[in-house]
């Protein structure tokens, strides 16, 4: 049985031209970068000829990156390297109840050291009104963080919008762009952003590396201490053969992103249109802003089957899909995106994300189509 992979929101699968970059590097150079002797000067070389590949994919100067381990490192860093900024023990954050966990944890913590945070609500697309953000906005009010395109639903977030409120208020503006990047043409030198969180398994590239752009200018206390790495802004030898494949990563989407975008938009209608001739568009529920959403990303409650029971049946037929739910100790979690969302009951536990990219073709979509069908005739009495 062909297995299909339908989760590239979650990870994607590497492309080949960035494994060959990264087994080039594991395989012929391993010199540390800080190091002052030739193997040392190539491993620096690699380093920055990837920082100039990432910053040109995001539209900024080379020095405004800075490497991390991925997304959830550059969220924390955005978030605590803001708010321990000059010596500050407190103040007022502004963030969405739609954010990555990577996001809301970190404010959770922040709240337990004596910061404020406001969480923003949403409307039933899941997204987000500017006017909100700027009525939450307090004297003592430090930053403003908030997704560029959410990970579960896929909904793009007004950002040029709120971004400009933050200027005009003095406020620093972080944006996760970890869904985003690839699939959003990202320019730094004219977004009115401070910093930028990126990962490089949602592009095609390795897991456990990220980057963060910190806009010139812009104050923060790094996290880890110890050598003088990234500007001293993220102390430990760098991950050399990631980085490269992380930059590698960047270059082929960056010059791909019209292309992969209107691949991901023929995967998206030929699923929903396969739905439709097969179920009827009564018996599902598309999740999300139609007018403000990622191509790759398509969120679909089916209200007459559960969550999980539609998953483990697609799993048997080998298609792997996701949703906004996560079963920990056996209790179901709900998403708490769809909440923030305010959906029926009944389609809240019901959610499905699709999500696809590299490799992913139509006759897939089709096949998925049929699969979902079959379920759905066998189950939907049963729940």
């Amino acid at each position: 049985m062909n297995r299909i992979y339908l989760d590239h929101a979650a990870s994607t699968p590497m492309h080949p031209e960035v494994a060959q970059t990264m087994m080039d590097i594991m395989t012929g150079q391993f010199g540390n970068a800080s190091s002052v002797h030739a193997f040392g000067r190539d491993a620096k070389r690699t380093v920055s000829a990837a920082r100039d590949a990432v910053a040109a994919s995001l539209g900024c100067k080379p020095e405004e990156i800075i490497f991390t381990s991925g997304g959830t490192e550059s969220d924390n860093l955005a978030l605590f390297g803001t708010a321990t900024a000059d010596g500050r023990t407190s103040g007022h954050m502004i963030t969405t109840a739609v954010e990555h966990h990577a996001v809301l944890h970190a404010c959770d913590e922040l709240e337990k050291a004596g910061y404020e945070v406001t969480y923003v609500p949403v409307n039933g697309f899941g997204r987000v009104n500017p006017a909100d953000i700027e009525a939450a906005i307090r004297p003592d009010t430090f930053l403003i963080s908030m997704m560029y395109a959410n990970n579960e639903v896929g909904v793009i977030q007004p950002i040029s919008e709120v971004g400009q409120i933050a200027r005009e208020h003095g406020i620093v503006f972080h944006v996760d762009a970890v869904q985003a990047f690839g699939h959003i043409s990202i320019d730094c030198r004219n977004l009115p952003i401070d910093l930028l969180s990126v990962s490089g398994h949602k592009i095609n590239g390795p897991q456990g590396v990220g980057a963060l752009y910190i806009r010139q200018g812009t104050r923060i206390q790094p996290l880890m201490h110890g050598g003088l790495q990234e500007k001293k802004r993220r102390a430990g030898t760098e991950n050399i053969a990631g980085i490269a494949g992380l930059a590698k990563a960047a270059t082929l989407v960056n010059a791909s992103i019209e292309e992969r975008g209107a691949h991901d938009t023929v995967l998206r209608q030929t699923l929903l249109k396969g739905l439709e001739d097969t179920l009827g568009s009564q018996n599902f529920v598309i999740n999300g802003d139609p007018d403000h959403s990622l191509p790759n990303v398509l969120n679909v409650s089916f209200p007459a089957i559960g969550t999980e029971t539609m998953l483990m049946n697609l799993d048997m037929e080998g298609i792997a899909a996701a949703s906004g739910s996560a079963c920990t100790s056996g209790s179901l979690e709900l998403s708490h995106v769809l909440q923030a969302m305010d959906l029926p009951e009944d389609v809240l536990h019901s959610a499905i994300r699709f999500s696809f990219g590299l490799g992913n073709t139509t006759e897939e979509m089709e096949y998925t189509a049929k699969k979902i069908e079959t379920i759905w005739k066998r189950l939907r009495t049963r729940y």
